[in-house]
């Protein structure tokens, strides 16, 4: 199978991320950034996407040269949310997997199945992100009610609810277990405070490091099973990334908020909300993606694998599942 074929004979590349207004253009053969400041090569066969988070104008060499690298680009406004992405033209189709990703959206059997495993994986990355500050009594009972929360319904509806139950013991979590802002409760539009702005920021980034995952292999990112299909979004990623978003976007801002490697000057609070400014952008993106890039044995493969792997390798498991070669488990974190 071609999804096969790339995951054993590929190679991962890395994310590049513009944090600075500047220009992207082409010259000759490769990319160059430039500002008033700096003017750097991107190496763009090094490059898996491009994330902007500032006013970044991309030249119409430049794009070219990244939609044939297959190169996307998202882009975020200035308060750090997304606002859409550069999706080259899909060079991975098939239409059997395409049948087959909407028949088991349509039959709710198939659907139900795959509804609990996403929330089967939630729950236990959550348990293992609870697990960090085990010697509090409070975090210990939190904990205790992640673990009693049933998935064992037939029903969309109950089976969200039930989600919704685990993340907001998680946020009562955040809340006391970080030793430097104050929260309560999750607000989005907008985010009310350091920790909701941080949430916000990082979800977003991790839904486009899993949109471009998706780019890479035969799935349509449109048609999703947990968060329902609508216009507008490419809510497959929203799928994924939530069984990462534990370890990857919540344990990072455990680390910055606890190590002081951020403070409130870090924020902005004039518009209606809190926003992270670029020098909090700069510090959670660096923490980010040194998770991303860090490795554990897998025991399957029998090789060191990073975390971005691991989301592939999760759409893998998800494409096999609905051919029909190999029921799918979501992924868990083992060690």
């Amino acid at each position: 199978m071609l999804f096969l074929r790339f995951l054993l004979g590929g190679i991962m590349k890395e994310s590049l991320y513009l944090n600075t207004e500047g220009v992207v253009y082409r010259k000759e053969n490769t990319l160059m950034f430039i500002n008033r400041n700096e003017k750097k090569k991107l190496p763009i066969e090094n490059i898996s996407d491009i994330f902007c988070s500032a006013s970044v104008t991309i030249k119409s060499g430049a794009l070219k040269m990244l939609f044939r690298k297959n190169i996307p680009v998202h882009y975020f406004n200035r308060f750090g949310f997304y606002l859409g992405s550069f999706y080259p033209r899909e060079c991975l189709v098939s239409g059997d997997l395409l049948v087959k990703q909407v028949n088991h959206y349509i039959e709710n059997e198939k659907r139900i199945y795959l509804v609990r495993e996403f929330i089967q994986g939630i729950k236990s990355n959550i348990l293992r992100v609870f697990d960090d500050y085990s010697h509090s009594q409070k975090i210990k009972y939190l904990k205790e009610l992640v673990q009693n929360v049933n998935i064992d319904y037939s029903d969309i509806s109950s089976l969200r609810s039930q989600e919704g139950k685990l993340w907001n013991y998680l946020y009562e979590m955040i809340g006391k277990a970080n030793r430097r802002f104050l929260f309560s409760r999750r607000e989005k539009r907008p985010p009310t405070n350091e920790i909701n702005a941080l949430l916000s920021f990082g979800n977003t980034i991790l839904y486009g490091t899993v949109l471009t995952e998706i780019y890479n292999t035969q799935l349509n990112p449109t048609i999703s099973y947990l968060h329902e299909p609508s216009e507008r979004r490419f809510s497959l990623a929203l799928d994924i990334a939530d069984i990462f978003k534990p370890l990857l976007v919540v344990r990072t801002i455990m680390k910055i908020v606890n190590k002081r490697m951020i403070d409130e000057r870090d924020f902005d609070k004039r518009f209606n909300g809190c926003y992270l400014l670029d020098r909090g952008k700069r510090v959670f993106l660096k923490e980010y993606d040194c998770k991303l890039k860090a490795t554990i044995h897998h025991k399957s493969l029998n090789k060191k694998v990073s975390y971005r792997w691991l989301i592939r390798l999760e759409l893998y498991k998800l494409i096999r599942h609905l051919l029909g070669d190999k029921k799918y488990r979501s992924f868990k974190m083992w060690w």
